[in-house]
C-alpha cells in the first residue's frame, strides 16, 4: 500500500486546510518543537480508525475524541469540526473488489464537536471496521509496527510474546485474517448466546402450552357441564309450568266463588248505606251547634289572652315612661348647672373686660398682664364652648326622649281605641251567647277586660302629661342654650379685641414703626388670570421681604424685578 497525499482541516493545530505530499523515496518534515509534526503521524492513525483518543496524545477533559478538533486560541476562534482525508494509489489493483476500479483511493474521516465521528471511501460512507480491514489486508493500521512514534521502538523491543505475535502476523501478510477470524468468533459467541437464550424461550414457551392444555381440558369440562346444565333447566322448567297450570285452574275457581261472595257482600252493603244516609240526615244541625259553641269558646280564650299580653306591655311601658322622665328630670338638673356656669363665666368675662379696656389706654409697660388677660379670656371661652356643648346635648337628648314619649303615648291611645272597639265588640258577643247558650264565664271574663282597659288608659293619660312636662323642661333648656350662645359670641369678640390690643402694644414696645413696604401690586391681563392662579398657587399670599427687616415671614417675595426674567418665545 502506498500513501500518496494526506489532507488535513481542523485536525488539532492545522485549523487551517493543510496538505502534505509523500514524493518517492523518502518525505521529512522538519521544523522545531511544538509546529505540529506528530500531528501529521496521529491524523493517519486516526484516518485509519484509531479510537483511543489517550493514544493520540490529547487530553480528554470529558470530551474524548472531540479534543482532536482545534480548540481556538487567543485570536482564532474554535472550530466545530475536523476532518482528514488520506490518498492511496490504487494502480497495483491490491485494494477489495468493491474499491478495485480505481487507481486512487481516498479514505476519509469527519469529527463534528458533540455528534461523533463518520467514515467514507471515494466519497461513499462506510462503517469503521470497513476502513480498519482495508487497512488491515494491506499489512498496515493504526497500531501496526511500521508506524513508528515517539518511544514505538522501546516498546517493541520490550514487547511481551503476544504482541511479538501480532508483529509477525503483519509481517507476514495475515493481518486482515487474524482480525476476521476475530470478527468471526465474536459473531459466533453471539450466535452461542442466541441458541442459550432461545432454549430460554423455547422451554417458557413449553410451559406456555402446558398451561394451554389445561385450559382447553378444562375448557372442554365446562363445555360438557354446560349441555347438561341446559338440560337440567329445561326439565325443571316444564315441571314449573305444569305446577302453574294446575294452579291457575285452581284460582279460577276460586276467583268464580269469590265474585258471587262478592255481589252478596255488595248488596249488603247498599242496604247498609241507605240507613247510614238516613241517619246522617239528623246530624248537620247537632254538628253545626257544637261547631259553633267550640269556635266562641276559643275565640274567647284567644281575645283573653291577648288582653293579658297588652296589659303587661303595658305596664312595661309604663315603667319605661317613668325611666324616661327620671331620665330628663337629671338631664334638665344638669343643664340648669352647666347653665348657672355659663352666668358664672359670662360675669367673669364682663369684669375682665372691663379691666381690660381700662388697661389699654396705658403706656407699653403693661402689656405683658393684658396678653395674660387675653390667655384667660380665651380660656374662660373654651370653658364656655364646652358648657354649650354639653347644653346642646343634653337639649337633643331630652328632645329625643320627648319624641319618643309622645309616640309610646299616641300608641297606647291608639291602643286604648282598639280595646274599646274590641269590648263592645266581646259584649255584644257575649250578649248573644247568652242568649244563645245561657253562658255566666264569659261575662266576667269580659268585665275583668274592661277594668284592665280602663287602667290602660289612665296610664296612656299620664304618660301624656309627663311628655307635656317634659316638652316645657326642653323648652327652658332651649333659652338656657341660647343665652349660654349670646354670652359665648360677645367673649368671642371681647377676646379678638383684647388680642388686637395686645399686638398693637407689642409693636409700640419694641418701637418699630409701621411698614412703608411689602405689598405688591400683581394685575393680569384680560384672559390670563386663571393661568397666574395657578402658576402662584398658595404663594400668591406669601409677604414681599424686606432686607432690613430682622424677622422675615417663612414664605416671601425676594423682590426680583421683571425686567430679570428672560422674553417668553414668540406665540
Amino acid at each position: 500500500m502506498k500513501f500518496d497525499r494526506l489532507k488535513l482541516s481542523g485536525f488539532k493545530s492545522f485549523v487551517e486546510p493543510a496538505e502534505l505530499h509523500i514524493r518517492d523515496g523518502l518525505t521529512g518534515v522538519v521544523g522545531p518543537n511544538g509546529c505540529g509534526k506528530s500531528n501529521l503521524l496521529e491524523a493517519i492513525r486516526w484516518v485509519m480508525g484509531e479510537s483511543s483518543a489517550k493514544s493520540l496524545r490529547v487530553q480528554s477533559g470529558g470530551q474524548g475524541m472531540d479534543e482532536v478538533i482545534f480548540a481556538g486560541t487567543a485570536k482564532r476562534p474554535s472550530r466545530d469540526v475536523a476532518q482528514v482525508i488520506l490518498t492511496l494509489d490504487n494502480r497495483s489493483r491490491t485494494a477489495p473488489a468493491q474499491y478495485n476500479g480505481e487507481d486512487r483511493l481516498e479514505i476519509g474521516r469527519e469529527i463534528w464537536r458533540g455528534e461523533g465521528s463518520s467514515y467514507s471511501i471515494n466519497g461513499q460512507d462506510v462503517r469503521a471496521k470497513d476502513v480498519q480491514l482495508l487497512f488491515a489486508d494491506a499489512a498496515t493500521g493504526a497500531h501496526s509496527p511500521a508506524l513508528v512514534s515517539q518511544g514505538r521502538v522501546a516498546s517493541i523491543i520490550a514487547a511481551k510474546p503476544q504482541e511479538r505475535r501480532l508483529l509477525l502476523e503483519e509481517a507476514a501478510g495475515i493481518s486482515g485474517l487474524n482480525v476476521r477470524r476475530k470478527d468471526a468468533e465474536t459473531r459466533l459467541r453471539a450466535a452461542d448466546a442466541n441458541l442459550l437464550r432461545l432454549d430460554d424461550v423455547m422451554k417458557a414457551s413449553e410451559g406456555q402450552a402446558n398451561a394451554l392444555r389445561r385450559q382447553a381440558r378444562a375448557a372442554e369440562r365446562y363445555r360438557t357441564l354446560s349441555s347438561s346444565i341446559r338440560a337440567t333447566e329445561a326439565a325443571i322448567l316444564r315441571l314449573q309450568w305444569d305446577r302453574a297450570t294446575g294452579d291457575m285452574a285452581a284460582a279460577e275457581k276460586a276467583f268464580l266463588a269469590a265474585e258471587a261472595g262478592l255481589a252478596q257482600a255488595t248488596s249488603e252493603a247498599a242496604r247498609a248505606s241507605m240507613a247510614q244516609a238516613n241517619a246522617a240526615t239528623g246530624l248537620p244541625p247537632k254538628r253545626q251547634a257544637e261547631a259553633s259553641l267550640a269556635a266562641a269558646v276559643q275565640r274567647l280564650s284567644t281575645e283573653r289572652a291577648t288582653l293579658v299580653a297588652e296589659r303587661a306591655a303595658a305596664a312595661q311601658r309604663l315603667a319605661d315612661l317613668a325611666a324616661a322622665l327620671e331620665s330628663a328630670g337629671a338631664d334638665e338638673e344638669r343643664a340648669r348647672a352647666r347653665a348657672r356656669d355659663s352666668a358664672a363665666t359670662q360675669e367673669r368675662l364682663g369684669v375682665e373686660r372691663a379691666a381690660a379696656a381700662t388697661s389699654a389706654g396705658e403706656a407699653q409697660g403693661q402689656s405683658r398682664p393684658l396678653a395674660e388677660a387675653a390667655t384667660a379670656a380665651e380660656r374662660a371661652a373654651t370653658e364656655a364652648e364646652r358648657a354649650l356643648a354639653t347644653a346642646v346635648e343634653a337639649h337633643a337628648a331630652l328632645v329625643a326622649d320627648g319624641r319618643s314619649a309622645r309616640a309610646q303615648a299616641d300608641a297606647s291611645t291608639a291602643r286604648a281605641d282598639r280595646l274599646d272597639a274590641e269590648s263592645s265588640r266581646q259584649r255584644r258577643e257575649l250578649e248573644r251567647l247568652q242568649t244563645d247558650s245561657g253562658t255566666a264565664s264569659l261575662e266576667a271574663q269580659v268585665v275583668q277586660a274592661e277594668s284592665d282597659l280602663e287602667e290602660k288608659s289612665a296610664a296612656a293619660h299620664a304618660a301624656a302629661l309627663a311628655i307635656e312636662a317634659a316638652e316645657r323642661e326642653a323648652q327652658g333648656v332651649a333659652k338656657a342654650r341660647d343665652a349660654v350662645e349670646k354670652a359665648l359670641s360677645s367673649a368671642r369678640s371681647e377676646v379678638a379685641g383684647l388680642e388686637a390690643e395686645a399686638a398693637a402694644l407689642e409693636r409700640l414696645k419694641a418701637g418699630a414703626a409701621p411698614p412703608t413696604k411689602g405689598r405688591v401690586s400683581l394685575t393680569a391681563a384680560p384672559g390670563y388670570e386663571a393661568a397666574v392662579a395657578a402658576a402662584l398657587g398658595d404663594d400668591i399670599n406669601a409677604a414681599v421681604g424686606l432686607p432690613e427687616d430682622d424677622a422675615k415671614p417663612e414664605r416671601r417675595w425676594l423682590g426680583a424685578t421683571a425686567s430679570a426674567d428672560p422674553m417668553l418665545p414668540a406665540g
